[in-house]
């Protein structure tokens, strides 16, 4: 092995176009409602960072909308809400700035219709994880049902009243090959399901995971800049680890000690899709300096993806 130290950059990394455009909403609705309070239910992304930079812009950060002064002005996450939260909200009178993911919501709008036409649906997902959450949420149906499963050991718990009324959707941020050995056993297990062509994952999701999979082959090590409530960034190193290389997820280079990257010449970076661009380039300076002068990009980036705007921003 060379004793060169290389910084391997995984392409694409970092942003993805839905967390652009939820930030941008907040953003743009301070600059309309200034002197206003804005309030923001959950995360609007889930990095540390870019809330603690909102928060010092004035943004209040609530994880209930009950905790919503009545008439406020509140956006909603990337991550999407569900049916009662948008019911309650209405109920308070507030003004309403609805940042989901358009991906989330198009999974909203298939669950909503199914809901309608009291088909089944099972949904693989992370439970508690606030989009799961919110697409749960859209299932309004009490004589249907709508089944949340992790894996295929879960499946042994999902009792489905008609399995030629069933349907499968997934969260947008899960790996990608566990995802789909998941799909695997569920047509197995049920034959006449229907589904999309491929999962629901994000095109942001499956980019960043094969891109840290082709790094993965040649770094020592791979470095995960994202918050550790950031599914898409825990999946990253969940992939750089199955390709058999070690990995760390990292909120910036700060989390960074020399233990772990002693010994290591060639560091491969990535960044979850709600990671911004500087903490990657302030990793990237720290470890320069420590005597990582050569840098490498790996792969390319052809996403050009761009999501328009709420009404009135």
């Amino acid at each position: 092995m060379s004793d060169t130290k290389t910084i391997l950059l995984a392409n694409p990394r970092g942003f993805c176009a839905g967390v652009s455009r939820a930030i941008e909403i907040v953003n743009r609705v301070l600059n309309k409602y200034q002197g206003q309070k804005i309030y923001v239910l959950h995360e609007v992304v889930h990095n540390k960072h870019v809330v603690m930079d909102l928060m010092s812009k004035g943004v209040i950060f609530v994880e209930d909308i009950n905790e919503i002064p009545q008439g406020s002005i509140v956006v909603f996450s990337a991550h999407g809400v569900s049916d009662d939260v948008l019911v309650r909200a209405k109920e308070r009178s507030l003004a309403v700035f609805d940042a989901t993911c358009p991906i989330v919501e198009k999974v909203h709008r298939k669950v909503r219709k199914l809901s309608e036409l009291g088909e089944e649906i099972i949904m693989i997902g992370h439970k508690g994880h606030q989009e799961v959450e919110g697409t749960l949420g859209q299932y309004l149906n009490p004589n249907g049902g709508m089944y949340l499963v992790t894996n295929a050991q879960d499946l042994s718990h999902v009792q489905v009243k008609d399995p030629n009324k069933l349907h499968f959707v997934t969260q947008t941020t899960l790996s990608v090959d566990e995802t789909k050995q998941c799909i695997d056993e569920i047509k197995k297990l049920y034959p006449n399901i229907h589904g999309p062509k491929g999962p629901d994952i994000c095109y942001a999701t499956q980019n960043r995971q094969s891109a840290v999979k082709n790094v993965a082959k040649i770094a020592d090590i791979v470095l995960v800049v994202g918050s550790k409530n950031s599914s898409n960034s825990n999946r990253l190193k969940e992939v750089a680890i199955g390709a058999g290389c070690e990995a760390y997820l990292i909120d910036d280079y700060q989390d960074l000690s020399d233990d772990i990257i002693e010994g290591k010449n060639k560091i491969a970076i990535t960044g979850g899709a709600s990671a911004p661009e500087y903490l990657i380039d302030d990793l990237i300076e720290y470890l320069i300096n420590k005597g990582y002068k050569n840098i490498e990009e790996i792969g390319t980036s052809s996403e050009k993806q761009n999501f328009l705007m709420p009404k009135g921003l």
